[in-house]
């Protein structure tokens, strides 16, 4: 039996909209997960999204700035925690030997992790130094040009900035 979402879908929708926009996909089930990330070629950028304000506040405008770069992961995908929960769980298994932690993102280059942002790193950076981190690691990994979207896109998009404690739980 599937593990039912813990928040209303519609009303987390905005948070990983914004991702989307800039070319992140949503991946909802475990095996979206195993695909992105199973003996994957490349590299892949993996953020488990959350609806926490602090920490989710600066990790999703910190990667949409760092998806702007001249070099960028050959995907990038997200989960979200507390939503699509198998998924987030399949995640996080490719992400030990690291404490589960959302918001967290990882990058892997040829199936092997290279980089994890954790949620006490994210709690201490803004979304320039959640970017900077990001694009630091896209620069010794990754060889994708970018940016993800043109930039006449990228200036109209505005994050998210409403508050994770007012996210209704779902309905069961």
């Amino acid at each position: 039996m599937p593990l039912e979402s813990i928040y209303d879908r519609e009303a987390v929708a905005p948070m990983w909209q914004e991702l989307a926009a800039v070319g992140v996909e949503p991946l909802t089930t475990a095996g979206q997960v195993e695909e992105a990330l199973g003996a994957t070629k490349g590299t892949v950028l993996v953020i488990v999204n959350s609806i926490c304000g602090c920490a989710a506040g600066h990790a999703r405008p910190g990667v949409m700035l760092a998806l702007q770069n001249a070099i960028i992961p050959d995907r990038s995908v997200t989960v979200f925690a507390g939503v699509d929960r198998e998924a987030v769980d399949r995640a996080r298994q490719y992400m030990a030997p690291y404490p589960s932690s959302s918001p967290s993102m990882g990058l892997f280059k040829d199936g092997k992790q290279v980089l994890m942002l954790h949620r006490t790193d994210i709690q201490e950076m803004n979304e320039e130094q959640v970017a900077a981190a990001l694009t630091k690691a896209f620069a010794e990994h990754c060889a994708r040009s970018g940016p993800s979207v043109d930039p006449e896109t990228y200036q109209k998009l505005r994050p998210y900035q409403g508050c994770g404690t007012q996210i209704p739980l779902a309905r069961r």
